[in-house]
């Protein structure tokens, strides 16, 4: 467990500036993680997620999406995402220019471009690292990725904030009449997380701002249910797949997670699904966060030749037993 280096600073893109953050080990790293953090979140609230991977010699690259976190500059930036097609370009940009080429922003000197890159995706951020990963224009990206990390994905709405159909059909007909239209949406602490520190936290942060634009959340829906339909499909080149989800999520729905993974993930030539039963929608926030942060690493660094401990018993291809 060695010290870690923390930079910041920021990604053009499109004439758009983005705030970045990275966890960096003191040696050559043994792996990159890009991370794509959810819905009203930012990079900073994964806490010692990023830290013990950097620890364990994963170099972890992070930056808020457009229109959240530390990228917003102006109020009518909150929740300005862009369509589907932007926010994929967003992504697909940060991952060439920060994880497959040297940076002298993001990068220790022993960088070098034969290190594994994985993703990982939380909520919002796992359907658009599955819509990467299901869009043929990013083959070139799919193909280069070791790994591929879902973290509570949204592939649909948990039972308890599912919209009307009516609703969500009358936004989408407005987004095309006013895309950029703001549209608060609130999401309770306790639906996030069971530890009442969190939660208190959560509701204290002021760049937790709850805004989208009907643009953008016609788009992540439209993905998810994409994805859960089949109409996005996994390209060839996705190798290795970790999905990670709690049975008590009240945000995103386990059983259409649950449902994607047997119709889609487990046909990955690398296939785990873990379980974590009774826990909320922030994996990485929840009382025995210690577990996913020891899951993940593990997962990452086997499949990039650093052991890394039990893999769960799954033999790498199976789901688990919970599911």
């Amino acid at each position: 467990m060695g010290d870690i280096n923390i930079v910041e600073g920021t990604f053009e893109v499109d004439g758009v500036s983005l705030h970045t953050k990275s966890w960096l080990p003191s040696g050559p790293p043994k792996a990159k993680l890009v991370v794509v953090h959810g819905f009203s979140d930012h990079i900073d609230r994964y806490y010692d997620l990023f830290p013990s991977l950097a620890r364990r010699g994963i170099a972890v690259l992070g930056f808020d999406q457009r229109g959240w976190g530390r990228s917003v500059r102006r109020p009518s930036d909150r929740g300005r995402s862009g369509p589907t097609a932007t926010v994929l370009a967003d992504l697909a940009a940060f991952i060439r220019e920060r994880a497959f080429a040297s940076s002298s922003a993001d990068r220790n000197d022993s960088d070098n471009d034969d290190v594994p890159v994985f993703l990982l995706g939380h909520s919002m951020g796992g359907g658009e690292v599955l819509a990467l990963a299901s869009t043929p224009a990013y083959d070139d990206i799919v193909a280069r990725i070791r790994g591929w990390i879902l973290e509570a994905p949204f592939l649909g709405f948990a039972p308890a904030v599912q919209p009307r159909r009516l609703t969500v059909l009358s936004g989408r007909l407005a987004a095309r009449v006013a895309p950029h239209f703001p549209l608060v949406r609130p999401v309770p602490p306790e639906h996030l997380c069971r530890d009442p520190a969190v939660q208190a936290s959560l509701a204290a942060d002021p760049l937790l701002h709850y805004t989208g634009t009907l643009e953008g959340l016609a788009g992540m829906i439209d993905r998810a249910e994409g994805l859960a339909s089949g109409k996005l499909r996994l390209r060839p080149g996705v190798r290795a797949v970790f999905l990670a989800h709690g049975t008590a999520d009240m945000v995103t729905s386990y059983e259409r997670v649950r449902e994607w993974w047997e119709s889609q993930g487990r046909k990955v030539e690398d296939a785990k699904f873990k379980s974590y039963e009774g826990w909320a929608h922030q994996l990485h926030a929840d009382p025995g966060k210690e577990e996913f942060y020891q899951d993940v690493g593990d997962w990452i660094l086997q499949r990039a030749g650093g052991g890394g401990g039990d893999d769960g018993g799954d033999g790498g291809r199976r789901p688990e037993a919970k599911l």
